[in-house]
């Protein structure tokens, strides 16, 4: 992608909406929604990187309740020709065509590569990736086992929805301690994955959410890793002009 003099590329992560209640969390989505309204006059492309939702689960022909106002402000910006790219979170991986048929916004289920004036980002939420977390990472292997998800489209959705919603906000990802705490360079995880990843090939910034934290760590010369924080306490967000990236809060 060119991004055109005075256009920006923005990008953003873990809003949680609907989390722990659907009023508690009406006023950080109408802060989210007037952030767009606004970067959508010098916009390129947005990128949403996951978990936007506290819990989403897509059945044939019901999406949960709730959310009018994003959806609503995401179809308009879509439709004005800004392309939005969507990035499956934790907490909202189980989507299954609603957003590219609804919205035209394509959905990305693992982390995907891409370049901007000759800039290169590797961006992904950043669940189940570098060392550690086994428990997780075998738990996400049942939750997107396709048999798995066949069963569960069994259950009635006003039963389904609360299920998920109940153990969307136990599981403490919104406001767990672990996510508060600078683990330092060294042991920041998706750092190190990064590394890793830069081993194989080099890429100038790698962009993820999932931590919580805003967070810039330096890989080398030439790379950095860069995590976009959320939309619950810190309000942050990244933004390249075509040359620098930058993390800001709203």
């Amino acid at each position: 992608m060119t991004i055109s003099e005075g256009k920006k590329i923005y990008f953003a992560s873990d809003n949680h909406l609907g989390a722990p209640t659907s009023e508690a969390s009406k006023p950080r989505e109408k802060k989210f929604v007037a952030w767009l309204d606004e970067i959508k006059h010098d916009a390129a492309a947005i990128f949403l990187i996951g978990d936007l939702f506290d819990f989403w689960f897509e059945y044939k022909t019901v999406v949960p309740k709730g959310f009018t106002r994003t959806l609503g402000k995401l179809a308009e910006i879509s439709d004005a020709g800004i392309s939005i790219h969507y990035f499956v979170g934790n907490h909202d991986l189980w989507m299954n065509g609603y957003f590219e048929e609804e919205l035209s916004i394509p959905v990305y289920h693992k982390p995907k590569e891409f370049t901007f004036n000759n800039t290169t980002f590797f961006i992904g939420h950043g669940d189940g990736l570098g060392p550690g977390d086994k428990g997780y990472k075998r738990m996400k292997k049942v939750f997107t086992n396709p048999f798995f998800k066949w069963l569960f489209k069994w259950v009635h959705p006003d039963i389904g929805v609360k299920i998920g919603q109940y153990m969307s906000v136990k599981n403490k990802l919104i406001s767990g301690d672990d996510d508060a705490k600078f683990l330092g360079e060294d042991n920041e995880w998706l750092a190190v994955y990064s590394k890793k990843k830069l081993a194989e090939k080099h890429r100038d910034f790698f962009v993820f959410g999932h931590r919580h934290l805003p967070l810039e760590i330096q890989l080398n010369d030439k790379s950095k890793y860069i995590n976009l924080g959320d939309w619950i306490q810190y309000y942050t967000y990244g933004v390249f002009d075509g040359e620098t990236f930058e993390l800001k809060k709203y």
